[in-house]
């Protein structure tokens, strides 16, 4: 690593509300210092041309593919991808093979993302053994071990009791339960929201309410408790409606939601296009329409990539048999964008749902800027487009929702600890 000074840049850090030109110098893989303008000439410079200097981006929910799925995506593909979105700290789900419910495999999974120079792995443990639901796995073990909160990924712990138990557990270390918000029983085979669409395409439906009842549930088992809850991928206006309510209470409840749910409605499906078969399943307009105005009001706490890799064989079968999931690490910050551009979400604000707030959600040291903090930045151009072509977007997985999508706003340069990973 080189120490480096960027110039001719736009400063942003949403953390401290801090948006103006300016110039910020590294050292020794840390941020020395920024501002307007700080006159470095001893050091190399990077002149930004104007470009957007923010934050490196905090991905809260992503899988990785390994270990036991290392043919959908590795870590090594995972992690270019990142670079390649400005992501620089990921919170890897547990629901691999085997599942992260041996503190050595938390342990593992840290290193391995040391070990690849461009980003921090932060690892779910799993609430429950092999994240099947039955039995409540060691939360204090998997803690001490570096796990930053706890979830079965995209399933939902199903069974209430074990669910309170699970907050319960989890409060007393400080740690924080995320859980997958859809009924299990209702969403059993189901593979499109259920109404219009689903019965004119001959799918089986999954009630949109699937998704508001297990937020109501476990609200009330977070209230009971006392424990911090997060739901993952909100998607309807229902489950918004209650998560507002449940903050005005005073409840510790967050929610993060994904770019497919405010960028894209259920009509993405089209002739059975299973790259936009996704858990949960894509949702009528007026709920994408919520979910935006929940973005722009506060009630969401964090935007993530959800990346969930398929291989084209996972994907190339009949839309109810396809494996659900989409890739996103590398267009997470494009689609983001195109809400700034196109539908009024303030910049700083869009920002910050992708860098300090996660980072505050996990309880983590990163996506701010501060003089002696690790040099994690992403360098952008808000106006450079550029369209997503399945299939040649960094990473192993082609399955993007968003094949064929025009983007505008693109990452030029990415920095982890001082030393360049991507650009």
């Amino acid at each position: 690593m080189s120490d480096l000074l960027f110039t001719n840049v736009r400063l942003i850090d949403p953390a401290s509300g801090l948006d103006q030109p300016g110039e910020l110098s590294t050292q020794g893989g840390l941020i020395a210092d920024f501002g307007p303008s700080l006159g470095r000439p001893d050091v190399p410079t990077l002149d930004g041309d104007g470009a957007i200097l923010c934050p490196g981006l905090v991905d809260m929910r992503a899988a990785l593919g390994e270990p036991g799925y290392e043919y959908r995506e590795t870590i090594a593909s995972a992690a270019a991808a990142a670079a390649s979105s400005g992501i620089t700290t990921i919170a890897a789900l547990p629901d691999s093979l085997p599942a992260m419910d041996d503190p050595a495999l938390v342990r593992l999974l840290r290193a391995r993302g040391e070990e690849t120079g461009s980003l921090s792995i932060l690892p779910y443990g799993a609430v429950t053994r092999g994240c099947h639901g039955k039995e409540m796995a060691e939360i204090g073990l998997l803690r001490e071990a570096g796990a930053v909160a706890f979830t079965d990924g995209r399933r939902a712990v199903g069974d209430a009791r074990l669910m309170r138990l699970a907050l319960s557990y989890a409060r007393g270390f400080g740690a924080r339960i995320v859980q997958h918000p859809e009924d299990p029983a209702l969403a059993d085979g189901g593979a499109a929201t259920e109404g219009e669409l689903a019965t004119r395409l001959g799918l089986p439906g999954i009630p949109a309410a699937a998704e508001a009842i297990l937020v109501a549930r476990d609200i009330r088992l977070a209230q009971l408790t006392g424990g911090a809850l997060h739901f993952a991928h909100v998607s309807t206006a229902e489950a918004l409606a209650l998560i507002r309510r449940a903050k005005q209470d005073g409840i510790d409840v967050t929610c993060d939601t994904a770019p497919p749910y405010f960028d894209l409605n259920e009509t993405a499906i089209g002739d059975f296009r299973t790259y936009a078969k996704l858990s949960p399943p894509l949702r009528p307009e007026a709920d994408r329409v919520a979910v935006c105005a929940a973005l722009a009001d506060g009630i969401i706490d964090a935007i993530a990539s959800d990346h969930q890799p398929r291989d084209t064989d996972d994907k190339r079968l009949p839309f109810a048999l396809a494996s659900p999931g989409g890739a996103g690490l590398a267009t997470l910050l494009g689609v983001t964008l195109a809400q700034v551009h196109g539908n009024g979400l303030p910049l700083l604000r869009a920002l910050d749902l992708l860098t300090a707030r996660p980072a505050r959600v996990l309880g983590i040291e990163a996506g701010r800027l501060a003089k002696g903090l690790p040099a994690d930045l992403c360098l952008f151009d808000l106006e450079r487009i550029w369209k997503v072509e399945a299939g040649l977007l960094p990473g192993k997985a082609p399955n993007t929702p968003f094949d064929g999508r025009a983007l505008e706003g693109r990452v030029v340069g990415t920095w982890k600890a001082g030393r360049r990973v991507f650009g």
